[in-house]
């Protein structure tokens, strides 16, 4: 399988080392055309800690796309998740073909980066982004036990409450009936993990996935990667163990470049021994050889872009909150552009150590 042909090659399949899950803020290294970074973030990012001995990867990462069928002289509204460093993942942001001068802002919630532009459609109608990064990113491998960790009281309240889409109550708690959880934080999530599995299966047909609409989840029993860490998070909070959602781009193990076609997403839950503990459960279920792996480990074949759910943008947009933040956000005219009309070029390219 694609995967443990890559932890083959990358760490020896399924080795796993101990790790301590430690909030990191490390600053971003940045190098752009127009772009005015005079702000950096001052929001710690929460990420896991990551072993010395764990393996890495190396590539670059173009955040392209094009805004199309625009009117001659529509002023467009712009909004790009950054990703930002942290234990697991260094960024080196390079050389960038933006239409307008650019700002960073941080939203306050989470501590997300945000590239924001103003820019007028030339005559053609169609304005060309290309936001490239030099991603260095390790596998986590946090399995083991480590020391002890603790939670500030505001991290662990903004992580146990609900979202619009992930409950703490309700229609969920109906799949934890006649089951006896683990008073351990970590073997309760253990059984969570496993709840979640054997209930959704990885499936984008039809309509209604992709959202992490818990309860369309519970009922559907389908979805993709959204879907199944949304009812892990929603299944965990609801037990006090304070969960959180990470998204970013999945990078092929098997090639050298290539497209991206589409986001990933997985999520990490707290626990009081281990600190942040990742899981990934939608590819435990693609690719069951790799079940007792993606409980608390991840493999470096990914970029993270952001975190959290409900994402209020900076600057403030005429938009809802975001149900999580990947793609670009557009507006023209104070209204947000469909899909269709932001063209998706997503790639990437490994580079040597």
């Amino acid at each position: 399988m694609l995967f443990e042909a890559n932890l083959t090659r990358c760490c020896g399949l399924l080795i796993v080392s101990a790790a301590v899950c430690l909030f990191a803020g490390c600053s971003q290294q940045a190098s752009q055309a127009g772009v005015d970074e005079s702000s950096p973030s001052t929001v710690p990012q929460e990420q896991a800690s990551v072993d010395s001995n764990s393996c890495t990867r190396h590539f670059q990462f173009h955040y392209r796309f094009d805004i199309v069928d625009l009117k001659p002289g529509d002023k467009a509204r712009v909004w790009l998740p950054t990703p930002q460093s942290s234990a697991s993942q260094q960024v080196t942001q390079l050389d960038s073909q933006l239409p307008a001068e650019a700002t960073f802002h941080t939203e306050p919630k989470y501590g997300n980066r945000i590239l924001y532009f103003e820019a007028e459609a030339p005559e053609e109608g169609r304005l060309s982004i290309d936001v490239p990064y030099h991603i260095e990113r390790r596998e986590i491998a946090s399995a083991g036990v480590g020391e002890s960790a603790e939670l500030s009281p505001n991290h662990r309240e903004k992580f146990l409450q609900a979202n619009t889409k992930v409950p703490v109550d309700g229609k969920p708690l109906e799949l934890l009936s006649g089951i006896t959880l683990s008073d351990d934080e970590f073997e309760m999530a253990n059984q969570l993990y496993d709840l979640v599995d054997q209930h959704v299966a990885y499936d984008k047909s039809g309509t209604g996935w992709g959202k992490g609409d818990v309860a369309w989840v519970c009922d559907s029993r389908y979805g993709n990667c959204t879907d199944f860490h949304s009812l892990f998070i929603s299944l965990a909070r609801s037990q006090g163990v304070p969960s959180r959602f990470e998204i970013g781009f999945p990078i092929p193990s098997d090639g050298e470049n290539g497209k991206v076609g589409g986001y990933h997403c997985w999520a990490f839950f707290f626990a009081p021994k281990r600190g942040w503990v990742p899981v990934d459960i939608s590819e435990a279920d693609k690719h069951p050889e790799m079940k007792e792996y993606y409980f608390g480990n991840l493999t470096p074949d990914r970029v993270a872009f952001s975190t959290g759910r409900d994402i209020l943008l900076e600057p403030k947009s005429n938009a809802e909150p975001l149900n999580y933040f990947i793609y670009p956000h557009v507006e023209v005219s104070g209204v947000a552009l469909p899909r269709a009309q932001i063209a998706l070029k997503f790639s990437y390219a490994n580079q040597p150590e």
